[in-house]
């Protein structure tokens, strides 16, 4: 299987990961205007486990060092199966909210607010399960993006004073239990995986793509009982059906596959990455998402326009505290 030796591509991959997981939610935003979110989460779903089939088979299943995919999947052990399960069934609760918020209060406010809030939360736990890195650089780093996220909230909140957006508090509070949520599934895929030794992983532990692949059947199992209670009882708006969903046009199914896709491209680079750089950097590098969806909501969307200077000022400041915590995260592990 392909495996990554160098810190410096580890980075690369992060940053890829970056783009990937701050990009997908304009998928969402592409197809919101005729298509509800509910529905577009589905195709997403099927996008994210096609994706992670495929680099199983592909990356996962090439060269000699490691073990190939089927190989992988027939000796892991239950515990290390269930934990990469369980890690697809949280983020994908934390990842329903955070696209109900999306659509709600745009990419601007679930991203910093919500990804952030993962960010800070998930480096924590991941580094105190593997400590790896510099301490110091890599907490300022996190402490700099908890003040980006609190100016973002601030940003929001003289945002509401200024535009009739409904429901603009729950989007809010939805980001912020995405977070919370989200902070946490990392941790079980890690659990699952040997990151000490990808090319020789310990009996009974995962390679990362199996991982991913199973992290997915997660997402999508659970997917079954969380959207079709969303489906019927939504956050916002009227109930919809799954007879609206086959209904749905092949560009609007094609779109949410899409959005799946990226998140899955820049979930498995992630994982990869995580065997030289470890959980804590990895996640805390990928997590940087929050800035490149901030700058899609607010200068492709304008999602907060027309608003007053002083809005802007405290979001120029938001980006450049997000830009210094991130260069502090790579740093740490360098």
């Amino acid at each position: 299987m392909f495996i990554v030796k160098d810190y410096g591509i580890a980075v690369l991959l992060c940053f890829i990961t970056m783009l990937c997981w701050g990009s997908w939610g304009n998928t969402q935003k592409m197809s919101s205007k005729n298509w509800r979110f509910e529905l577009f989460y589905w195709d997403y779903v099927l996008g994210m486990v096609f994706l992670s089939l495929l680099s199983a088979l592909t990356f996962g299943s090439m060269g000699t060092e490691g073990r190939s995919f089927v190989d992988d999947l027939q000796q892991v052990e239950r515990d290390n199966f269930l934990s990469a399960l369980v890690g697809g069934i949280v983020f994908n609760a934390g990842n329903i909210l955070l696209s109900a918020s999306i659509a709600i209060a745009g990419m601007s406010v679930a991203f910093p607010v919500g990804v952030g809030i993962a960010l800070v939360l998930g480096v924590v736990i991941n580094y105190m399960a593997a400590q790896q890195g510099d301490p110091l650089f890599l907490f300022v780093g996190v402490s700099m993006v908890v003040l980006a996220i609190i100016l973002n909230a601030l940003a929001y909140k003289a945002k509401k004073t200024t535009s009739a957006h409904t429901g603009a508090t729950k989007g809010l509070w939805l980001a912020i239990f995405a977070g919370v949520l989200m902070a946490f599934f990392y941790r079980f895929i890690a659990a699952s995986m040997d990151l000490d030794n990808f090319q020789n992983p310990e009996v009974g532990k995962m390679t990362p793509y199996t991982a991913f692949f199973v992290f997915s059947l997660g997402v999508l199992l659970s997917n079954l009982i969380f959207n079709t209670i969303l489906i019927k009882k939504p956050f916002v708006g009227v109930p919809t059906s799954y007879k609206a969903y086959f209904a749905g046009s092949f560009r609007n199914h094609l779109t949410g596959i899409l959005g799946g896709a990226i998140w899955g491209i820049g979930n498995a680079l992630n994982l990869i990455a995580a065997g030289k750089a470890g959980a804590a950097i990895s996640y805390g590098l990928g997590q940087g998402a929050t800035l490149v969806a901030a700058l899609w909501g607010v200068f492709i969307w304008r999602e907060f326009k027309d608003v007053q200077p002083s809005v802007n000022g405290k979001l120029t400041t938001m980006f450049i505290l997000f830009v210094l915590g991130i260069v502090s995260i790579i740093w740490a592990g360098s």
